[in-house]
């Protein structure tokens, strides 16, 4: 499966674009729509067509992955709220997640309160994260809140 372009909004409404590296809220060095690994430092700045097609690169890791964690097939809007997760929180927390073991076992109305789960950064509550999580698990429950 491949992330909407609803999807897309979605993940590039929270990541928001930074065109110069800077550190997130736990200290890792990200740029354009929430990218980060050894490739950003200090001082990289990027044009907004570098930041999207890193953004297209890291959301093609993210969709296999999360589909080949995942033993149903999701509806698109499901879809596109567990990877603009995952984009969020990586792969392993997905994976390792309660939210994808309930998805996995058909429920999904408590799968979808588990977005819930992942609001702090750094060990603090984060209020944009909890905003971000709202917004996924509506997204996830087809729009329905």
């Amino acid at each position: 499966m491949r992330v909407s372009d609803g999807g897309v909004r979605l993940i590039k409404n929270f990541e928001g674009l930074r065109l110069e590296a800077y550190r997130d809220s736990v200290g890792v060095w990200t740029i354009g729509y929430g990218h980060t690994g050894p490739d950003v430092t200090p001082g990289l700045t990027i044009t907004e067509q570098r930041a999207e097609a890193l953004m297209r690169a890291d959301l093609d890791r993210f969709e296999r992955g999360v589909e080949a964690s995942l033993t149903r097939r999701p509806s698109q809007q499901q879809f596109d709220a567990m990877v603009s997760l995952a984009y969020n929180v990586g792969l392993g927390a997905f994976q390792g997640s309660t939210l994808r073991r309930l998805f996995n076992t058909s429920e999904e109305d408590d799968a979808a309160i588990q977005f819930g789960e992942f609001i702090f950064a750094g060990g603090a509550i984060s209020r944009g994260l909890i905003r971000r999580r709202v917004r996924e698990a509506i997204h996830f429950m087809g729009g329905r809140a």
